[in-house]
């Protein structure tokens, strides 16, 4: 079998020098058109496929990004690790994921002996080039004064990017989800469908993501002149069986007086509320409609189907990985990057199209 061809050798059947095939490799913009055809020519024919750990070595680097996330179980983060992931290997990059268990609806935190601190500092361990902070300690409201010098001791040694609202308080490099427009969004849809008496449901006090959606939800609600209820704001957390609960707490508090739309802080909440409005012999969307502010996969094979906020994750993950790697290459530059959520209009909202 014919041994395969060098970096080296390519350089010489090209006719340039080793740093021209690797720019042409690294898809840099500074070779000339003739050059980068006669190296991509040489490189079609032998199928030359470089070695991201050879190329790590040149450059002083692992070609590792570590990602810290605390529930692995989550829609949210298994949509938008899988969109990191693949957008760091079209970059010759490849992750590690630290799933801190921090979080999730079968949670314990006096099992863990390990905090997210801890895990700021074993991450430097595994030779990484950079890091992705996805929620946990950082979505809370007040940050833990250790934990803040903690992130901050690690991007002083490699390049961090949080996904999530930006902390003066930290050095970091920041991609912020737009954490209001699509609950102003969704409110907006429901009163255009004849709803006034709206709730909220899902999500967990003392956390910036409930925050922001339940200012915007009171918010939007007082500029379309609604009444807005604290009974029927039900904060519990943000999965399936969470969503049930909170449903079940509306029901039971006051079955003669419910909301005719509920606005859920994400589609698992949603699901877990629609099962309950089942049990409880509630239609939906025709005595309750539903929305959600997070969309996750299969939202549209639910019944009904779910009305939701696409988040765009394959856009946070691409921007956030493109980033951090602008980052590590020493181009670093404080930058808050925001996208626009985008409204998907279903039937649980009890629309008709």
């Amino acid at each position: 079998m014919k041994e395969k061809i060098t970096i080296q050798e390519i350089a010489k059947l090209s006719g340039v020098s080793v740093s021209t095939v690797s720019r042409v490799l690294n898809n840099s913009p500074s070779v000339s058109k003739e050059k980068r055809k006669r190296i991509q020519d040489v490189i079609d024919k032998h199928q030359y496929t470089p070695s991201v750990f050879a190329r790590g070595m040149i450059h002083r680097q692992t070609k590792n990004i570590g990602v810290i996330l605390p529930d692995i179980s989550n829609p949210y983060f298994v949509s938008l690790v899988a969109e990191i992931q693949k957008c760091a290997l079209e970059q010759f990059y490849s992750t590690i994921v630290f799933n801190t268990l921090l979080a999730g609806p079968e949670s314990d935190k006096t099992k863990h002996h390990l905090t997210e601190e801890d895990y700021l500092r074993i991450v430097l361990e595994k030779q990484v080039d950079g890091v992705l902070v996805l929620g946990g300690e950082i979505d809370k409201e007040v940050l833990y004064e250790s934990y803040v010098t903690a992130l901050n001791q690690l991007h002083k040694q490699v390049p961090v990017l949080v996904i999530g609202s930006k902390r003066e308080e930290l050095d970091c490099l920041f991609v912020e989800r737009d954490l209001k427009k699509g609950v102003t969004t969704l409110v907006t849809h429901l009163t255009a469908l004849g709803h006034r008496d709206i709730g909220f449901i899902g999500g967990e006090q003392g956390v910036k993501i409930t925050t922001s959606r339940v200012d915007a939800f009171r918010s939007a609600l007082s500029n379309f002149s609604h009444p807005v209820r604290n009974e029927w704001i039900e904060l519990t957390d943000y999965y399936v069986p969470a969503g049930y609960e909170a449903l079940m707490r509306l029901v039971e508090r006051s079955p003669e007086d419910l909301p005719t739309a509920l606005v859920a802080i994400n589609d698992s909440v949603a699901i877990g509320a629609i099962r309950a409005m089942k049990d409880k012999g509630i239609r939906c969307p025709e005595d309750i409609a539903i929305v959600s502010c997070d969309q996750f996969l299969n939202s549209d094979f639910q019944i009904p189907r779910l009305t939701t906020i696409d988040q765009h994750n394959e856009y946070l993950g691409k921007i956030a990985v493109l980033q951090l790697i602008t980052a590590m290459n020493g181009e670093y530059e404080p930058t808050v990057i925001k996208h626009q959520p985008e409204l998907i209009v279903r039937e649980s909202c009890g629309a008709t199209k």
